[in-house]
């Protein structure tokens, strides 16, 4: 090799080296600083804000405190099938966690179900979910500090907001929870859940609230401003409390998400409280009612109604002898606004309509064959489901 040949091949064997070092270099700066992080504009370091911790204790002391007020409840519901699962015939948990649909092992003409549910006063009032009771014909919950299971009646429950209040007689008062405000929980917040998750007792478990007001959609119940946290919720949870630090209930367990690890969601207490008396005291809640089916404005549909954008929600069905039967609605509307707010999504209408009563009226502005026109329409009272 001439000198010329090895001067070249040194020249660019140190430059190889030296661009190998220096995204080395790079690199290892990427994932381990060698400095602190600092805001380019000012040169002002900048630390990141510390967490608050948690005191072990204050978990132990709290779970000492409200686990007596959790409750278990067992239930016998009438049915033309087979026994099966206290959990596995239920559609509910079914869609949410994901279960087989699979043939139950044999004939019984009731099947079990099982849940949980928390005391909210001293004289043996309990909330719950409507899912956990619904269609009963016996219901049964274990109480701390008795020995055997005292059956419990049904004061009022409702599908839509999918909660329930039971009550049981008892001959002393009875340790009870207080319903904290779940409008001042934060993102991040340390919760505590307690329940009966597959039949086992107090099981608790401890984690953050993920998100708030989360729109989740199970069979043809809606829920519009669940609270998500990473806090394990299975079958047997629900209708157990979700706890702040302070040991108050901001929220009451309700589902998990079955594709994914991590992710459940809890009933807030901003949903609970303004109808918690009417639910006590009528049995009931009354819901106003408009009467149609929604879905979404695909692209393609857009497209083929010369709409602008995918805004708004179709009508695909009307109920018959409904306020939007009445109203003149039609399958193929798009309802574009109510009362001048516009309406960007099926679930803006749910959420709209739950904020008016029955017997109130609305202008509902839809589009119809190409052109922009105003309904008015009389909202009903949701006839209560069975």
């Amino acid at each position: 090799m001439s000198w010329r040949r090895k001067l070249v091949f040194t020249t660019l064997l140190a430059l190889v080296a030296g661009i190998m070092f220096a995204a080395g270099n790079m690199a290892t700066r990427d994932f381990w600083p060698q400095e602190p992080l600092v805001n380019t504009n000012n040169r002002t370091a900048v630390a990141a804000p510390e967490l608050p911790g948690v005191n072990p204790g204050t978990i132990v002391e709290i779970v000492g405190r409200a686990g007596p007020a959790v409750v278990k409840i067992d239930t016998v519901v009438p049915t033309s099938g087979r026994e099966w699962s206290p959990f596995f015939d239920d559609p509910f948990f079914r869609d949410f966690f994901g279960l087989p649909d699979i043939s139950p092992p044999q004939s019984s003409p009731s099947r079990r179900g099982m849940g949980s549910g928390f005391l909210f006063s001293e004289d043996g009032y309990i909330l719950t979910n409507e899912h956990v009771i619904r269609g009963a014909e016996e219901i049964w919950v274990t109480l701390t500090g008795f020995e055997t299971p005292l059956a419990a009646k049904v004061v009022g429950s409702d599908y839509d907001l999918d909660l329930a209040v039971l009550r049981v007689n008892a001959p002393r008062k009875l340790p009870h929870l207080k319903l904290g405000d779940s409008d001042n929980v934060r993102v991040g917040e340390w919760v505590i859940a307690i329940g009966n998750p597959y039949g086992l007792d107090h099981t608790v478990t401890v984690g953050v609230i993920s998100a708030k007001g989360r729109p989740v959609t199970i069979e043809d119940r809606y829920y519009d401003n669940l609270l998500q946290t990473d806090a394990s919720i299975n079958p047997g949870n629900s209708g157990g409390p979700l706890l702040n630090l302070r040991g108050e209930v901001v929220a009451i367990n309700t589902a998990v998400n079955a594709q994914a690890q991590g992710i459940g969601f809890a009933i807030p207490t901003s949903t609970i409280r303004p109808v918690l008396d009417e639910l006590i005291r009528t049995g009931g809640i009354s819901h106003a009612w408009l009467g149609v089916q929604l879905d979404t404005v695909s692209p393609e549909l857009a497209r083929y109604l010369k709409l602008r954008g995918t805004t708004g929600a179709l009508v695909i069905g009307i109920v018959a002898d409904s306020p939007a039967a009445r109203a003149g609605f039609r399958p193929g509307d798009v309802i574009l606004e109510l009362n001048g707010a516009p309406v960007n999504n099926p679930e803006k209408v749910i959420r709209a309509i739950r904020t008016h009563k029955a017997g109130e009226t609305l202008k509902v502005k839809i589009f119809r064959d190409g052109s922009v026109r105003e309904l008015e329409v009389k909202l009903g009272e949701k006839p209560v489901r069975r």
